[in-house]
């Protein structure tokens, strides 16, 4: 058996054409235009290039894009009355203050600063209640963009056995949640579970979001299951060369050994390529659901948990 490949971003292309469609429909009928904001403190390079990818499809369906660069030695206050300041601008519905954060400042007070309502990324302490005990929530976007294509492989995944691999609160708890609400079985799994080839080998479907290169292998992996790979992990990759100051090149791997494991999954997400495309569309579906809720309109079709 050769797993069928489930392909992120074809399927992100896919969202982001629904949230454009969707936004222009919007415009059209009651001239309001979603916004999202983006808070950037410092000069993380990875972080830099996250929120440029963000702002650029960001208008390409049609929304307003606000960007906020900080300098690294922001003060939590001058960065909380910022987040003040967009929580009561009509224009924002969508927030998102990228992480990492330098070190002095408080990631949970700034998360939890942030309007629920307009938490986007679906991290504040409220939106993390609602979601755990089953009402209405932002939903954090990896975790939703999982669930998205497990729904559009599956149709239905009531009664299916479901494993997590990994307990984060970005993540691991959150992806629990809604395989649980779409009436999963779900075991939470982790590092220091006893017997966790064994544990993984009984699901029907396997979300490894553990952080480790290459962890589960095949072998762990129940025939015909479908996997999820959340991780992204740099490896040296030897057989690519050095690079001009004489360092090892690199690749990315996921959590889950995929030579291995698509031998024996029935479908595969691929890494890159697989989970790591949606969540920007996810991002821009959540604003666009932030919106619809702020002006009491009827929430946008498949693109919410």
């Amino acid at each position: 058996m050769v797993a069928q490949v489930i392909d992120g971003k074809a399927f992100a292309a896919k969202v982001r054409a629904q949230v454009a469609d969707q936004v222009a429909k919007l415009k059209e009928q009651s001239g309001i235009t979603p916004g999202l904001a983006v808070v950037l403190v410092g000069e993380d390079p990875a972080s830099q290039v996250y929120v440029r990818s963000k702002g650029k499809q960001t208008v390409e369906v049609g929304m307003n894009s606000y960007e906020h660069k900080l300098e690294v030695d922001t003060s939590q206050a001058d960065l909380l009355a910022l987040i003040d300041q967009l929580n009561a601008d009509p224009a924002v519905h969508g927030i998102l203050v990228q992480l990492p954060l330098p070190k002095h400042l408080n990631e949970d007070l700034v998360i939890n600063a942030i309007d629920p309502a307009k938490d986007v990324d679906g991290f504040h302490i409220s939106n993390v209640g609602l979601l755990g005990t089953g009402q209405k929530s932002m939903v954090p976007c990896t975790p939703l963009g999982c669930l998205m294509m497990l729904r559009d492989h599956h149709g239905s995944l009531s009664g299916m056995d479901a494993v997590v691999i990994g307990r984060s609160n970005i993540v691991g708890k959150p992806m629990a949640q809604l395989l649980l609400g779409d009436s999963c079985t779900v075991t939470i799994a982790h590092s220091r579970t006893k017997d966790l080839p064994d544990v993984v080998r009984r699901a029907d479907i396997v979300v490894a979001a553990v952080g480790r290169a290459e962890m589960v292998p095949g072998a762990w992996i129940k025939p015909g299951a479908t996997v999820i790979d959340v991780g992204i992990n740099r490896i040296d990759a030897p057989e690519k060369g050095t690079n001009e100051d004489g360092s090892v090149k690199t690749r990315l791997v996921g959590d889950v050994d995929y030579a291995s494991a698509a031998q024996t999954a029935g479908a595969i997400t691929p890494v890159p390529g697989g989970v790591g495309p949606m969540t920007i569309a996810c991002l821009l579906a959540n604003t666009l659901t932030a919106c619809c809720r702020a002006n009491k309109l009827p929430e946008p079709k498949g693109l919410t948990a």
